[in-house]
């Protein structure tokens, strides 16, 4: 069944996507953007700067910014053509980029969140929906996958066994919630910043696609090699394909962050009150592995998701299609490793061998 457009919408990053190649396929589009973004943002005049050779006035204020109306107007107003699958990779691949959990959404994000803006989003988004490119982001785990080492081949290691990884980092998220309870404020508002993933960094990660999967990565340090590793699991794998399915583990699984969390998800998504994670270690007990398909991370990630009266989940610090194995059952595999690097020119990455 073909994924509806409105759930590509839902999410701060899939609404985000749609804004990005809207910018791409209409310059004038791209100018509004680029000003309403500024004015928009929480950084504007500090953080954030704005350089123009535009007129401005007297005391150095640049031109206003056009209406989110007018914007509106144009998004509804783009020439409804075949998508190609470059420029939807290419989109895709800034969403991700752009994501940021520990810190109030850029003026871009709040721009494609405005109401009016949203709904004139919604064409494109069905034409995101229908585009030969998208046609794998509702896909579950494939067989072959690829785990991704960010160093070169002849820095070789071997996947690491998640087993007393996730038991430890479990452990670890609880001490680190009891002392957040006691050292930090209760006041969301305050300028506190600590642990903002809702997934353990240790366990085998992996991903279905290459070179995809390499530009496909949340708060990147900017790598410019990587060695990927292939690799094949067996096992029970659930799959989040939508926030239902994710709110659903938390509600299986809970796990109180509340203390540890509160600041930077008030900050990114304006709620104040009860957090929880999947408890991992238990999800374990029942799961091998956990998907993350690109549309579930699309229309999920970085937002408010209510899981019961008064507690809330953020999927965050995890990479579209990307599975996280929970038990010992991913093995690299027959095949060689093989050796990318990122091409300085466009930013693509390109094989060695």
């Amino acid at each position: 069944m073909t994924p509806d457009a409105d759930l590509l919408l839902e999410g701060p990053r899939g609404r985000r996507l749609c804004l990005e190649l809207a910018m791409d396929l209409d310059p004038d589009i791209r100018l509004m953007v680029f000003r309403l973004g500024y004015y928009l943002d929480s950084g504007r005049g500090t953080s954030r700067v704005l350089l123009t050779a535009d007129s401005a006035d007297d005391a150095g204020t640049p031109p206003a910014a056009p209406s989110p109306g007018v914007l509106a107007a144009a998004l509804r107003h783009l020439a409804a053509a075949d998508l190609d699958d470059a420029p939807v990779q290419s989109a895709l691949e800034r969403a991700v980029d752009t994501a940021r959990y520990w810190q109030e959404p850029d003026g871009e994000d709040v721009l494609a969140g405005l109401p009016l803006v949203r709904a004139a989003l919604l064409p494109l988004a069905r034409r995101v929906i229908a585009a030969p490119g998208a046609r794998w982001w509702n896909e579950g785990r494939g067989v072959e996958q690829w785990a991704i080492d960010w160093r070169p081949a002849d820095d070789p290691a071997p996947l690491k066994v998640p087993q007393s990884t996730l038991v430890e980092w479990v452990m670890r998220v609880r001490e680190a919630e009891v002392r957040a309870a006691h050292d930090l404020p209760a006041d969301p508002h305050a300028p506190v910043s600590g642990g903002w993933w809702s997934v353990p960094p240790d366990p085998v990660r992996t991903v279905g696609r290459i070179p995809a999967g390499l530009s496909l990565v949340e708060d990147s340090l900017g790598w410019e090699v990587a060695t990927t590793i292939p690799v094949r699991g067996v096992g029970r794998t659930l799959e989040i394909r939508t926030p239902g399915d994710w709110t659903n583990l938390c509600q299986r699984f809970p796990l109180d962050v509340t203390a540890s969390r509160r600041h930077d998800w008030f900050r990114t998504t304006g709620r104040d009150g009860r957090w929880v994670i999947p408890d991992w270690e238990r999800v374990a007990d029942e799961w091998d592995a956990v998907h993350l398909t690109v549309l579930g991370y699309l229309s999920g990630a970085g937002r408010a998701l209510p899981v019961s009266p008064g507690t809330a989940t953020v999927i965050a610090g995890w990479d579209p299609d990307s599975t996280i194995w929970l038990t010992d059952v991913a093995r690299e595999w027959e095949g060689p490793r093989q050796s990318w690097h990122r091409v300085s020119r466009d930013r693509s990455w390109r094989r060695l061998h």
